[in-house]
């Protein structure tokens, strides 16, 4: 009962009540003190007769209360009993319904593509016989997977990053504490974090010197692996993890007061926002030439060369360092919330 009227006396009903009858009590409250006056002559009132005055209108604004609370009460009994259990089983029976619709829209799809396997299918014959023999030739790349991923099928390479974006902000949103002032408890506890290795062995010194001699051999060979991608096996996904790997195992080694040296969040928003970007506006550039069959001025180059394939190279470099950047933010936001 005490949350009813709780609810009530919180909510809307009560105040549109109130001022419906606002002009009513007032004129009512008026005509009776002029009666009163006039039947005492004007003279004042004693104060047993104005205690008594006080003790009718309390009451009489108690006696109104009560109606409201009760027609409050009457007005939403069902939508609490009755309304919620059929709220409820009507959210269970849509959400079955529109996840059969799915299902059934999904097979009747599949029901019209060609059998598995079968020679006579043309992704079977021209797409994979397409990438194998004109890949080199087409796109400059001597690693035939770079140049399916980063050209022919650039566009989903796209969404691929944009999906780990769109992971890293996230786990932003979720995770991140605020570095505003005026949330003291998001400032406590940055406070008490500050010291991040609280809780492990302060300045191991095996595992500082086994970070200072593996973290570069790391973020050499992932350099390596993004920038060689379009020649050998490697590409950005692969030498952006191995990065990632780098800077994780300098932080766990060193804290987060030298990692913030050269990786903060600002860092984190300018180099992911650019590497998108730039890879947005240079397959849009390309995408366009070729849709139109336009000459394009980027050229695949010599396979074999460092600087060709046309644009893989950098396309590698932008993917490499989301996919570095997004590692490093979702270990660092796991482990304390913050960069």
């Amino acid at each position: 009962m005490a949350r009813i009227r709780n609810d009530y006396e919180n909510s809307w009903w009560p105040r549109l009540l109130r001022w419906l009858e606002t002009g009513s009590s007032a004129l009512d409250d008026r005509m009776e003190e002029e009666m009163e006056a006039t039947h005492e002559g004007h003279l004042l009132p004693s104060p047993e007769e104005i205690a008594a005055q006080e003790a009718k209108r309390e009451e009489r604004i108690q006696r109104k209360l009560s109606d409201e609370l009760a027609l409050y009460t009457h007005a939403h009994q069902w939508s609490r009993t009755k309304g919620a259990k059929l709220a409820d089983w009507a959210y269970r029976i849509l959400a079955v319904v529109i996840c059969l619709a799915i299902i059934f829209l999904l097979l009747q799809t599949a029901s019209f593509l060609p059998s598995f396997g079968s020679p006579d299918n043309p992704a079977h014959n021209e797409v994979s016989r397409r990438y194998i023999e004109k890949g080199m030739e087409e796109t400059g790349a001597v690693n035939i997977v770079a140049g399916m991923i980063l050209d022919y099928r650039a566009f989903d390479t796209l969404g691929e990053s944009n999906v780990l974006f769109v992971a890293a902000c996230s786990v932003l949103i979720l995770l991140r504490l605020s570095s505003d002032k005026k949330d003291l408890s998001s400032v406590h506890q940055l406070e008490m974090e500050a010291d991040d290795r609280m809780y492990e062995p302060k300045n191991d010194i095996i595992l500082q010197k086994v970070s200072t001699l593996l973290v570069p051999i790391i973020l050499l060979y992932g350099v390596y692996g993004v920038m060689n991608g379009h020649i050998s096996p490697g590409g950005g996904f692969s030498g952006g993890a191995v990065m990632g790997a780098g800077l994780i195992l300098y932080l766990n080694a060193f804290g987060f007061k030298k990692a913030q040296r050269f990786f903060t969040f600002p860092v984190f928003q300018a180099v992911s926002a650019c590497a998108l970007t730039f890879y947005a506006l240079s397959k849009a550039y390309s995408f366009f030439t070729g849709a139109n069959h336009l000459p394009s001025f980027i050229s695949p180059g010599t396979p074999g060369n460092l600087f060709s394939a046309g644009l893989i190279p950098y396309l590698n470099i932008a993917v490499g360092l989301v996919v570095c950047c997004t590692m490093y933010a979702f270990y660092t936001h796991f482990r304390k919330g913050d960069m």
